[in-house]
């Protein structure tokens, strides 16, 4: 066994041994340990170099805020992953680790050059050094310093593991599981109606409890009473624990997100586990029970590896049997490192000193200290350390005295009081207050429906933790505790800010954010340099910006600061704290949207039989659609070319499934759709059919479709197949925000619905043979009505007499599981009229013959509804509608807007390209293009109904400008064109009403 592992301490399972690997090297651990607390049972302290100065960095920390252990962890690149917390890595059989930010090894690093070059790497260097010669930093200086710059490499090849998602509601989310966190648990799941979620982010629930040694609860252990409590919160049905749980980030309306470790290094984990899942819960109440993180001391030399926190060294000691070293320095500004101390003299460990930056310090366990033999010098700093990969010893100087005694170690621990963990209670935009007897911030005022409980709010004796959670979770001001707590408080001195030593300050490296490399001189000079703002000396520095977020390095720079420009720390302020907590996977954000799921695969109903017959496919929105059905070798155009005389001569069949469909439901249903659309409807009959325009709130077309009254209280409306998302979100909007008095319901029905288009003079005649109880004939049911009936041996049907083509036309909507069924028996009813199916770009040719928009196409943000014709659209006399203001804007109302028109091309057989200019006639065709476009083409096809190429375009003045002449550039020179009208096939509607 290693000098570093106690025999019998700890509570990992000696019976279970684990062999790990750490930069190549083999060694052994216990189940339970993390990676530090293996590393460090076997002597090892060096596990990083720093990120600028590439200095030697070893553990500070045993928690989550640890900043220099960052270590990649994966035996192969698809399970790489770097940047993981050594303090939270569990070890597992094979585990391979390695150290980062070195090269060409951790021991010897050739990065380490740039500790020599100190003077001129201060802070904000590379906004001052890199200036000269001109344009030298975008080609020289800026790709060089983001090659070093980085902790850890990417990963080269995907990642292989799987990520889950759930959504999860509770009256009561409880974070963090330490002593105030168990408390409030348990007292907020006495009523067994109460759902009560408690997670935390170590791998044992029981934070400070497992390694506590002083005091008891009830007569028991802290320790068993931490087990006992767990084993009832587990019996109890109403209550979730969550292990291995961070709450990385506070949203609004009691909103959290979780981050649950499932088999992410965890010992225990089954392979067919999610690596990680992320749970987002909706809380009535959150207590924060998230406890308080030791503060380092700023002194010459404070990072070597072997310099750590007191409680952390406790924490390794008592919770894991590792012994931080064999001869340890301690200094401290409170009674809590002398606990550490304390509880290390008793496994075994010297204790060299403790130097104690108070003058006159007392209580118990200083006292204990004293009668334990160690030795204790007051008021005196550490003005210096040693060594080269691990400190080696240690100088004490008392204040005054600056002669100093050099103390030979293996490992110092530092202690500079408390900081009461807020981060989360930050992100709920909680307002803060400075606590001048803790020296740091404590929550004040809650602005959601949440508490802070014990540390995290600056109460740190055992029975204030206890009491203060369970009063929380009882939703108490104050409450009786159930237990009998006896314990000694160690106090709450502590200091922040750069220790007093005899050093000219601009020549000594005392560190105040250990991963980004900032010293008490860089914060310093920030200051000297007219930063007041702390927010722009963190920016200035990069202190606080590391991945703690500043939670080892926020309250000690604020100090500097604050003793800097001589005003106090609650005058200056304190950095923001932005979600994640913690460092978060993406895979965890991504979850299962991955590959195909990534942008998600939509298909319709009748997907597979276009499939089967043939059909070439083109994405729509998130949609598969039919783009076209080749026959015998058949290229794109000649497809088209075939579809579009069958639909003109005889019947086409084409998939509209992709519509968006909503359902608008309630007594103020139809008074909701007037305010929307453009056109009215409040008098639309039950029966009957209309086409809509939306518009936003600027005037400009949002979106178009077709109203159907299905009943008084009921409307079903479509939208264009890309726009469905947006235009529910549209009417959520306004439902929720502008009217959420009128009584009003929406749904999504897109995929509910398969929907088919009959399209064609013999549309009516395949239809009938097949529909039970409608009349299709004309004067039964005429163009934009609808009928209920059924389908092809009984299949419910919504029945649309509706065209995009200006063809006699119907849309039958059935239920989605039914779609390929009815699809095939028109198929099959329509044989005798040659039946043709058709994909997109027929639909797109044949609603151009007739000048009919497409959204997005024919508008680009900037049309309102007279640009591209639809002026008959807009009531005259509607009281208002969304957009309805901005279309009196004389901008909008001006002569000279582009508007849509139809172009044909001298040469016929000329097609144009869709988006070309369209710029003013000049017969001299060299001329050169003018710098004015009067507009461009927004669509261009080859009709087989005109006998020639068709285009429509948005020009200027253009209905104005119908007989003109305009040119269209294109790569093969300026192209004369005449402006037409927009409508090319049937002008008088006669088929489309036949």
């Amino acid at each position: 066994m290693s000098d570093f592992r106690h025999a019998s301490t700890g509570r990992i399972d000696r019976n279970r041994p684990v062999r790990f690997r750490f930069d190549g090297r083999s060694y052994g651990g216990f189940r339970g340990d993390t990676l530090a607390s293996a590393l460090i049972a076997n002597g090892v302290h060096l596990v990083g170099r720093s990120f600028k100065y590439h200095r030697p960095r070893g553990f500070v920390s045993a928690g989550s805020e640890e900043p220099n252990a960052l270590v990649g962890v994966g035996d192969r690149e698809s399970r790489y992953t770097p940047n993981l917390r050594a303090t939270q890595v569990e070890i597992t059989e094979g585990l391979v680790s390695e150290s980062q930010n070195r090269w060409p090894s951790l021991e010897h690093d050739v990065g380490a050059v740039n500790g020599a070059l100190g003077r001129f790497l201060s802070a904000g260097f590379y906004y001052k050094t890199f200036m000269w010669p001109p344009k030298a930093w975008e080609r020289v200086y800026e790709p060089m310093i983001r090659r070093a710059a980085g902790l850890g490499r990417a990963p080269t090849a995907p990642d292989a593991d799987r990520y889950a998602q759930r959504f999860s509601h509770c009256e009561v989310l409880v974070v963090g599981a330490g002593p105030a966190g168990l408390a409030a648990a348990l007292a907020a799941s006495e009523d067994a109606g109460t759902r009560v979620i408690l997670c935390d982010e170590q791998a044992e629930m029981g934070g400070s409890l497992l390694h506590e040694s002083d005091g008891t609860i009830d007569g028991q252990p802290p320790v068993e009473w931490a087990e006992r409590s767990l084993a009832e919160l587990s019996r109890r049905p109403n209550v979730t624990l969550l292990p291995r749980t961070t709450a990385f980030g506070f949203y609004p309306h009691n909103m959290l997100g979780l981050a649950e470790r499932l088999a992410d290094h965890r010992p225990d984990a089954s392979p067919d586990l999610p690596r990680e899942r992320m749970w987002q819960v909706r809380a009535g109440r959150v207590v924060f029970a998230t406890g308080s993180i030791e503060r380092p001391l700023v002194f010459p030399g404070n990072d070597r590896p072997g310099i750590l926190l007191a409680e952390s060294a406790r924490v390794f000691a008592r919770r894991y049997g590792a012994l931080v070293g064999r001869r340890v320095v301690v200094a401290t500004a409170g009674d809590s490192a002398y606990r550490a101390a304390l509880d290390l003299h008793a496994l075994g460990v010297e204790i060299a000193a403790i130097a104690d930056l108070r003058e006159s310090p007392d209580g118990p366990f200083v006292e204990a200290a004293r009668q334990a033999g160690i030795r204790i010098l007051t008021d005196t700093a550490v003005t210096g350390t040693a060594g080269r990969l691990r400190v080696s010893s240690a100088t004490l100087t008392r204040r005054g005295d600056w002669s100093g005694e050099d103390f030979a170690c293996d490992a110092l621990l530092m202690s500079g009081g408390w900081t009461p963990t807020i981060s989360l209670f930050s992100q709920s935009r909680g307002k803060m207050r400075w606590d001048e007897g803790l020296k740091a911030y404590v929550p004040a005022e809650s602005v959601e429906a949440e508490r802070s409980a014990g540390a995290c709010r600056g109460v740190f004796d055992l029975a204030g933790c206890l009491r203060d959670g369970w009063a929380a979770g009882a939703n108490a001001t104050e409450a009786a505790l159930p237990w009998h707590v006896d314990a000694r408080d160690t106090g709450h001195d502590g200091f922040r800010g750069e220790c007093p030593h005899p050093h000219d300050p601009r020549e000594v490296k005392s560190f105040v954010d250990f991963q980004n490399d900032v010293t008490a001189k860089d914060v310093r000079l920030a200051t000297q340099e007219g930063f007041r703002s702390i927010e722009h000396v963190k920016r200035y520095t990069t202190s606080g910006m590391a991945t703690d977020q500043g939670r080892l390095s926020n309250i000690n720079t604020l100090a500097v600061v604050s003793k800097e420009l001589k005003r106090p720390e609650p005058a200056i302020g304190l950095t923001t704290f932005r979600p994640p907590y913690t460092p978060t996977s993406f895979g965890l954000f991504a979850g299962t949207a991955r590959g195909e799921l990534f942008d998600p695969v939509r298909r319709t109903p009748i997907h597979d039989w276009a499939a089967e017959n043939g059909a070439a496919f083109e994405d729509v929105s998130l949609w598969k659609r039919a783009h076209y059905f080749p026959c015998g070798g058949e290229d794109m155009h000649a497809a088209v070319a075939r579809e579009c005389r069958a639909v003109r001569a005889s019947v086409g069949l084409f998939d509209a499934s992709t519509l968006g469909k909503i359902e608008v439901v309630g007594p103020d249903a139809a008074e909701f759709i007037d305010r929307l659309y453009t056109n009215p409807f409040r008098k639309l009959a039950v029966g009957s059919l209309r086409y809509g325009v939306l518009l936003r709130e600027d005037g400009f077309v949002m979106d178009d479709g077709v109203v159907a009254r299905i009943s008084e209280d009921r409307f079903q409306l479509t939208t264009t197949t890309g726009g469905a998302p947006r235009v529910l979100h549209h009417m959520e909007d306004y439902l929720q925000t502008e009217w959420p008095h009128l009584d009003v319901w929406l749904t999504s029905v897109t995929e509910e619905w398969a929907t088919i288009a009959v399209q064609g003079p013999n549309a009516r005649a395949v239809l009938e043979p097949l529909v039970e109880g409608i009349d299709l004939s004309a004067s039964a049911m005429p163009h934009m009505t609808w009928r209920a009936g059924t389908i092809a041996g009984g299949v419910p049907t919504r029945l649309w007499r509706v065209s995009f083509t200006g063809e006699l036309g119907f849309e039958v909507n059935v239920p989605a599981g039914y779609g390929r069924q009815v699809w095939e028996q028109i198929v099959e009813a329509g044989r005798p009229f040659d039946i043709t199916p058709y994909g997109t770009e027929t639909m797109h040719v044949l609603r151009a013959e007739k000048g009919y928009i497409i959204i997005g196409q024919e508008t680009d943000g900037t049309a309102v509804p007279d640009d591209v014709g639809l002026a008959w659209a807009v009531a005259k006399k509607k009281h208002d509608f969304v957009g309805m203001r901005s279309l009196a804007r004389p901008a909008l109302q001006a002569a000279n807007r582009k508007q849509m028109v139809g172009l044909l091309t001298r040469d016929p057989a000329h097609l144009l390209e869709e988006g070309a200019q369209v710029v003013p006639h000049d017969e001299d065709v060299q001329a050169f293009v003018p710098d004015h476009a009067l507009g461009h083409v927004t669509s261009s096809y080859r009709s087989q109904a005109v006998g020639r190429t068709i285009a429509l375009a948005l020009v200027e003045g253009g209905r104005g400008r119908i007989g003109e002449t305009v040119d269209v550039p294109m790569p093969s020179g300026r192209v004369p064109a005449t402006i037409v009208d927009p409508v090319f096939y049937d002008r008088e509607n006669e088929r489309l009403h036949a």
